[in-house]
């Protein structure tokens, strides 16, 4: 009886080693084995998680270029849009291959060009070269630009616009040249800062009233400014009208080197307004050779150039 519970209490300890050293064992073998699961586990998660990620692109990518040409159709149409001077008409102010902002949101609420401005308008009809070199494009990709150049983010073969300053508005009587070689606006001399150097106010005597509704505009470089001077005989005898007006250049932005903002001159902001007579045409017309100039190219919706710059044109 003793022996029997003896080999019982016998066995009893020497199992009880075995099955703890056999938990042991086991406890090792698994903690060895854990985080070789959970590393191959998380790098299976993670490569799973990439390819979600990337159908999930794939996915959103044309719902991203939809809103970013619907952005961009908004921006141009009613609110600012850049463009890309090709020639030297507004120099010094502005240099060829400046991009210019133009806001074209205060329009909308009656704003009108003031003396000084610097504005960007539609050919009123005659006063751009017709130089159109034929393109070379595919069907596919004549569709794609045409479609760009409609946002706004691509330049337009197809756009009439110009860049010119307001000298004078409805009602205005604006001469050229006093005595001392002045242009003048109502009677009052203006002091034209902003002229190239070594230009006159202008080479051709003038002197017109501004009809209601129309503007007179100016280039800087008065010497290649095919401008209102050169254009008299046209309709609307070298005017402009306000429907024609595309927006107000603000700003310059790009080079970054000459990021400024574009200030009304003093010498024409300051002028009083002028009576609400009809104006009458022009009392002497201007001579000389017609400058030639490009139009301006639409440019992107942005601030940095994502096109090529526009070839330099010299100034016929």
């Amino acid at each position: 009886m003793g022996s029997r519970g003896r080999g019982r209490l016998a066995d009893r300890p020497a199992g009880g080693r075995g099955e703890q050293g056999d938990e042991r064992r086991g406890d090792g073998a698994e903690d060895s084995a854990a985080p070789v699961r959970g590393r191959a586990e998380r790098r299976r998660s993670a490569r799973r998680a990439a390819r979600r990620r990337r159908r999930s692109l794939v996915r959103e990518f044309p719902l991203i270029i939809l809103v970013a040409l619907v952005v961009a159709l908004v921006m141009k149409t009613f609110m600012i849009q850049v463009f890309v001077i090709p020639s030297g008409s507004m120099e010094q102010t502005i240099q060829v291959g400046d991009r210019v902002l133009v806001d074209k949101f205060t329009p909308w609420f009656g704003a009108e060009p003031q003396r000084g401005d610097v504005v960007v308008f539609k050919d009123p009809g005659g006063w751009l070269e017709e130089d159109r070199r034929p393109s070379h494009d595919g069907t596919l990709m004549a569709g794609t630009k045409e479609v760009l150049a409609y946002v706004g983010l691509m330049p337009s073969a197809g756009e009439q616009d110009l860049i010119k300053r307001v000298i004078g508005v409805g009602g205005d009587t604006v001469e050229c040249c006093d005595a001392q070689g002045r242009l003048s606006v109502n009677g009052t001399p203006v002091q034209e800062t902003y002229l190239a150097a070594g230009n006159p106010p202008s080479r051709q005597p003038f002197k017109v009233k501004v009809p209601q509704g129309r503007l007179w505009v100016m280039g800087d470089h008065r010497d290649v400014s095919a401008d209102s001077r050169f254009h008299m005989g046209n309709p609307g005898q070298g005017t402009i009208p306000l429907s024609g007006v595309v927006g107000r250049a603000f700003a310059i932005t790009w080079p970054l080197g000459r990021l400024h903002q574009l200030d009304e001159p003093g010498s024409l902001s300051s002028l009083a307004r002028t009576s609400q007579a009809r104006g009458t045409g022009p009392e002497s017309m201007a001579v000389g050779p017609v400058p030639m100039e490009p139009p301006l190219v639409m440019g992107v919706l942005g601030i940095l150039p994502l096109v090529g710059r526009r070839p330099r044109r010299p100034p016929e």
